[in-house]
């Protein structure tokens, strides 16, 4: 039953929503949260050699390497014999600001559109638009897809506190995946009211934290730790990335990963920015935008609590905080985006005692161009901190190798922090 319609009485309710998998974790809970307003949902199958070849053939070239996937995965999907495009809808939301993937959805229509498939429908929230797309479905999925965001970066965060340090290889991965799944399991079975439905989140995360805790393996930071920024898609994506981060583990380290809450924190602030420069602070606008806020902010109070103890040293910083750290290299007035988000939590990493920073980009990505261009000056003010741009385009590369090297860099910093007096 669909809250606020008859069965069956949404434009959506006869087709399912894929989803491209920025994150594997958050995608799953992402769709979720659409089976929980009634809507059929679901990440597109994993990505493979078959989505580089797609992603190669439908696009041009200038592209940046998230874009190839995003369209290799969907084509993927519509050649199978199985798949009817007049029963699916693809998610590709867009965005403002200097980076190519405000132009995703854009070309994402102009490649469906010149290939048979313009009938074919694409849900692309903005944020100008929000879920408009939804209609009286889009106020109780706004808020079930920030809280399924937030409880999936919960779970990665525990997921990479937990696993380098376990006694069996697998165990950290295998509690991980049933969390994961008793999280979409809430999702979809508890009514979207919002009291329930964040007193039942609430109590999935508690069990999953729980569940954790009982891991064997001693968590008790011997290990280099190295703080992941970058482009959001790439750094969070596993088949861009070439499973960076799980390498870094196996050379000993463990990682702090920037999460996809991060960015709703940054475009709410830029939204506050951008009212306050206009004049328009006193209008109904700033006032939905600061009802939002507070709404937000009490969720993810109420969601992180639980983890008080666990999360020690290991506090996500307020937005507020990382554009501080930003401001001496990249001022938010004068930079826009990623960059100012990579340059500001890289700073915050290292003072809480990060051995190195990696940056993941793709290929010719602008934020990850400037980051690397400001990152020398950065590392000479933190004491010679490491950090290194890591870039991908499908191509194969020497990843191990290469991280090795880093690693020999990250030890030597943290030893000579360590014997500092």
């Amino acid at each position: 039953m669909l809250p606020g319609n008859g069965s069956g009485s949404h434009p959506l309710s006869a087709k399912r929503v894929y989803i491209p998998p920025m994150a594997y974790g958050s995608a799953r809970a992402f769709a979720a949260a659409f089976r929980a307003i009634g809507l059929d949902a679901e990440p597109t199958p994993p990505s493979d050699n078959r989505t580089r070849e797609l992603g190669a053939r439908y696009t041009s070239g200038d592209e940046c390497y998230p874009a190839k996937v995003t369209v290799g995965d969907f084509m993927k999907l519509l050649e199978k014999p199985e798949t009817d495009p007049a029963r699916i809808a693809l998610f590709m939301p867009t965005a403002e600001g200097p980076c190519r993937f405000g132009q995703y959805a854009s070309y994402l229509r102009h490649v469906l559109d010149t290939n048979g498939h313009a009938d074919l429908e694409i849900l692309s929230p903005s944020s100008q638009n929000a879920y408009d797309g939804l209609g009286d479905l889009a106020r109780p999925f706004v808020r079930t897809g920030w809280r399924a965001l937030l409880c999936a970066d919960l779970l990665q965060k525990l997921l990479l506190m937990h696993r380098p340090y376990e006694a069996a290889r697998g165990d950290t991965n295998a509690v991980y995946e049933e969390s994961l799944s008793d999280l979409c399991r809430t999702l979809e079975e508890t009514p979207p009211d919002p009291a329930p439905q964040l007193h039942a989140l609430r109590d999935s995360l508690v069990r999953s934290r729980d569940r954790f805790r009982r891991l064997a393996g001693r968590r008790d930071g011997s290990l280099p730790l190295i703080g992941i920024v970058g482009e959001i898609f790439c750094r969070l994506n596993t088949f861009s990335n070439e499973n960076l981060v799980e390498t870094l583990e196996q050379y000993g380290a463990e990682a702090w990963l920037s999460d996809i809450v991060e960015w709703i924190w940054y475009t709410n602030s830029e939204h506050f920015r951008k009212l306050k420069l206009e004049g328009r602070i006193w209008t109904t606008e700033a006032l939905g935008a600061w009802v939002r806020k507070r709404v937000q902010k009490h969720d993810e109070h109420v969601l992180i609590e639980p983890f008080a103890e666990d999360f020690r040293d290991r506090e996500e910083p307020d937005v507020y905080e990382v554009l501080e750290c930003a401001r001496p290299y990249l001022p938010r007035e004068g930079a826009f985006g990623e960059m100012v988000l990579n340059v500001g939590k890289a700073v915050y990493l290292a003072r809480k005692g990060a051995a190195g920073i990696i940056d993941i980009s793709p290929f010719t990505c602008m934020n990850g161009i400037v980051c690397e261009a400001i990152y020398p000056r950065v590392s000479r003010d933190l004491g010679g901190i490491p950090i290194r741009n890591f870039y991908f385009d499908g191509t194969q590369s020497d990843l191990d190798r290469d991280l090795g090297v880093y690693m020999e860099l990250a030890r030597g910093h943290r030893r000579s922090f360590q014997e500092q007096p």
